[in-house]
């Protein structure tokens, strides 16, 4: 697959001395590479394969002839494109015609339609299936001591991404209804379920961002089913609703989250556990939502006993504030309230995951021209942010770290470094993996305790006028010899 971090040049880093009393890099290099040939392989790199991908195009019901641009070759294309620098489909059809001119393959043409009619015909399924099992996948191998107390815990999250103004994108994600028609652009929401051990993404959905149906708590009755019996939830106050509460209870899931915003917390009444510490109960809401059938309202539980507790934080201020947590883990011996408040310390992690995807993956503004390439950049962007991941769980076990340890900054920089045209093949990336996990192993998350930045830039940018008018009316009236001022 033409991902950046298969196939390294050998010999491309010099691994420098240490101090006598310290291993040196090159004694560390050594270790871990030892250590991994013991492991039993990388159970996620097996995920991505041509007769993998073949068969699951094949249950997508995906025909192709015996063309240059597979399903293989095309997704492989498509994930080179997300973590390249330049996402342009022109650019990802030069570095395939580089990877053939060193083999002595025939060239092809240079333009791009063949490759953009293949990602078209490549099955939306395909893709967020790849994504899914590949989280999965790494999910499930997380060690012991990443967990909470043997129990994996899931951080369900929202955001929003934009993404070009075209019709088909208009009719499925509308824009804001503040906006102007044919001033504005698409605005799509997405939910994301992570994992808080190793930061994977198990499973996401996209939806619009207005209309009924279509806030966050709506896309989590979505993907329900990623919550299993004996994991943990740990979500902020939007989703601290009675009915996802119960919802996940009926699923064997526990929940830590914070107090929802239309609720009142009482220590004086409830059974008391401890200093701001307490379990009250909750009764059902006599009003029934509207999205929920009589029948399942009559299968919610009348109440709900469930664990509050008292949280101090430190805000950018230096003012304290304080946070109340709500859980269904009641038993204080097995759960102590520090550790609930550690756990939801760590709920920040799913901003900083989003963050990452967004920012540093550049999936904030997608470029798909249709609903269903839209769906397939972000299906893309997950397998790409996911394989990224992969390597860092496998990098921070060999290490004996944490994966929240390393940065996926310096991950990503490093996977970028080594060689940038070549085609995936798990046997070549096991070969040389030792040296690009050690690398990986070596960006630590630094110690930040109450840092802050002003959200605010120095340099300024280029000054452009804003477009008041559509972009096509625009160009008419240029076409007549108007001058387009900043009034129009």
């Amino acid at each position: 697959m033409f991902v950046h971090f298969a196939i390294p040049f050998p010999g491309v880093v010099t691994l420098a001395s240490a101090q006598s009393t310290v291993p040196s890099s090159r004694d560390q290099f050594r270790a871990l590479r030892d250590q991994l040939q013991n492991q039993p392989g990388l159970p996620f790199l097996d995920l991505l394969c041509p007769r993998l991908v073949a068969e699951i195009a094949r249950q997508c019901h995906h025909q192709w002839r015996n063309r240059i641009y597979t399903p293989w070759i095309t997704l492989s294309l498509f994930l080179s494109q997300v973590l390249a620098d330049d996402q342009s489909c022109t650019e990802a059809v030069d570095r395939f015609q580089k990877y053939r001119a060193d083999r002595g393959l025939d060239p092809v043409a240079t333009q791009t339609g063949s490759y953009c009619e293949a990602r078209d015909r490549l099955p939306e399924d395909l893709t967020w299936e790849l994504a899914r099992r590949t989280g999965r996948s790494i999910h499930q191998k997380a060690e012991g001591p990443w967990l909470f107390q043997g129990r994996p815990v899931k951080i369900p999250d929202g955001s929003t991404v934009s993404m070009p103004d075209t019709k088909a994108n208009q009719a499925a994600y509308p824009q804001q209804k503040a906006q102007a028609p044919g001033l504005g652009f698409p605005i799509a929401r997405i939910l994301v379920v992570f994992s808080l051990a190793v930061g994977t993404v198990l499973e996401a959905v996209l939806g619009p961002y207005q209309g009924k149906e279509t806030g966050e708590l709506a896309l989590l009755r979505q993907v329900m089913g990623q919550f299993q019996p004996g994991d943990i939830a740990l979500a902020d106050r939007l989703f601290g609703t009675y009915w996802a509460i119960a919802a996940w209870q009926s699923r064997g899931v526990d929940v830590v989250t914070r107090l929802h915003q239309c609720r009142k917390a009482d220590f004086r009444r409830g059974r008391r556990l401890g200093v701001d510490d307490h379990v009250v109960t909750w009764k059902k809401p006599q009003e029934r939502p509207e999205w929920m059938s009589r029948d399942e309202y009559e299968a919610m539980p009348a109440t709900l006993s469930l664990r509050e507790i008292r949280l101090r934080v430190r805000d950018k201020s230096k003012r304290i504030r304080t946070v109340v947590l709500v859980t269904t883990l009641r038993d204080a011996e097995i759960y102590p309230a520090a550790e609930i408040r550690a756990l939801y310390r760590q709920r920040w992690h799913a901003e900083l995951d989003l963050r990452s995807l967004k920012t540093m993956m550049r999936m904030e503004v997608l470029r798909g021209q249709s609903p269903e390439m839209v769906r397939k950049e972000v299906a893309v962007h997950l397998l790409a942010y996911n394989l990224i991941r992969g390597l860092m769980a496998e990098a921070a076990r060999a290490s004996e770290v944490k994966p929240r340890q390393l940065s996926f900054k310096g991950a990503q920089q490093t996977i970028r470094s080594f060689e940038e045209v070549h085609l995936y093949d798990p046997r070549r990336i096991k070969a040389d993996l030792p040296r690009l996990l050690h690398l990986i192993s070596r960006k630590r998350v630094g110690k930040r305790p109450d840092r802050y930045e002003p959200r605010a830039i120095k340099r300024r940018p280029r000054p452009h006028r804003l477009l008041q008018i559509p972009r096509a009316q625009a160009q008419r009236l240029i076409a007549r010899g108007f001058i387009i001022d900043d009034k129009m």
